[in-house]
């Protein structure tokens, strides 16, 4: 894990969320359809399986470097989630209430579920909104889905690693019947993060003709992929499935699985590729950019609904690039007061609860 290749990441998770960020920008209710393409392509779904592919390679390298045992390890996931999950929740909560009362039309319909604060905060800190038999929408807060999924994943990997024997089996066990098939389905992509982590740090020689290759052809096969329809040939495949057991956003199972490979391959190779970067000036702003990235991840939603609603400039290209550029800002605004003073709300919480360790800086912007 060099540094080059950490910077690489930063840049990488940050363009993932703008991608997400942009694909729910493109509703024809906010847009009219100028960006419709990005939703024809699918791109935001797909960035989310990067997503998971990068949390599945940080949690293999903070277990890896961080001495400790279940415990910090549940701290520290836990604190990283609520930290922006908290505040996004409540102030989402509120933006939604809001944007009902001065433009009810916009709400009209499945992008918004209006939940009593309680049950947001239940459902949403405990991350089960999506859990088996359990899945709801949480306001108008639709990439939320993604975070149930994350804790699950966290807390199978940690049931794994940390425990043994009939334990091990007994809670794991437990975990799969709680969280449920949807869950399981994207747990592929997830794990292809924690075998790439082992790859890249067991030094093992490759080439650089090899680690351009692997680099570079995942991206072309994606875009073949894309050109020829292979992601809707996979999802008629599953189709009778998902009617049959309601596999909400793990309705595209096989092509997530088969994208959590390119994504795979590529990573493995730029880490050969960048081993000797030192990043230059493109350091800094990566790390900046992706030190807001689950802010904008987690609050672009509601935010573009609310702001939606509101009498900002006509529908132009013009009017699009003030609701883009606003909602971005406010994120970054977010960021700034939730997600960068995580260490503060770390310490402080470890006061509280007389936590003997600190989290130590990692490489990456979500340890």
């Amino acid at each position: 894990m060099t540094r080059g290749f950490s910077i690489y990441l930063d840049g990488l998770r940050f363009a993932a969320a703008l991608i997400v960020m942009l694909s729910h920008f493109a509703y024809p209710r906010f847009t009219e359809g100028r960006w419709i393409w990005v939703r024809e392509l699918n791109l935001g779904s797909d960035a989310v399986i990067v997503f998971f592919v990068l949390s599945g390679l940080v949690i293999a390298h903070v277990v890896s470097v961080k001495p400790g045992g279940i415990g910090r390890f549940a701290f520290d996931r836990a604190t990283r989630l609520w930290s922006v999950a908290l505040p996004a929740l409540v102030i989402g909560f509120f933006l939604d209430r809001l944007g009902v009362g001065l433009a009810p039309t916009l709400y009209d319909g499945w992008q918004y579920n209006a939940l009593p604060l309680w049950e947001v905060l239940l459902r949403g800190l405990s991350f089960s909104n999506e859990w088996g038999g359990m899945a709801t929408r949480l306001g108008t807060n639709g990439p939320f889905w993604s975070l149930s999924y994350e804790a699950a994943f966290y807390a199978l990997f940690a049931v794994a690693f940390y425990t043994t024997g009939v334990r091990r089996l007994v809670l794991l066990a437990a975990g799969v019947a709680l969280f449920g098939l949807n869950i399981l389905l994207l747990m592929p992509a997830w794990l292809m993060g924690v075998w790439l982590y082992r790859r890249i740090t067991a030094e093992a020689e490759m080439t650089r003709p090899v680690a351009l290759r692997l680099a570079v052809l995942p991206g072309v096969a994606y875009g073949l992929c894309l050109a020829i329809g292979v992601p809707d040939m996979l999802v008629e495949l599953t189709d009778p499935m998902h009617q049959a057991l309601g596999l909400r956003f793990s309705d595209e199972f096989l092509w997530n699985g088969l994208l959590g490979l390119m994504v795979t391959a590529h990573l493995l190779g730029m880490a050969r590729l960048l081993a000797a970067w030192e990043g230059g000036r493109v350091a800094a702003p990566a790390a900046w950019l992706a030190g807001g990235s689950f802010s904008l991840y987690l609050m672009h939603y509601p935010l573009l609904q609310f702001l939606g609603g509101l009498p900002l400039p006509g529908a132009s290209w013009a009017g699009d690039t003030v609701l883009f550029g606003l909602t971005f800002v406010l994120c970054y605004a977010f960021a700034a007061a939730f997600e960068r003073p995580l260490h503060h709300w770390r310490a402080g919480l470890r006061r509280v609860l007389r936590v003997p360790y600190k989290s130590e800086p990692s490489i990456t912007r979500t340890a």
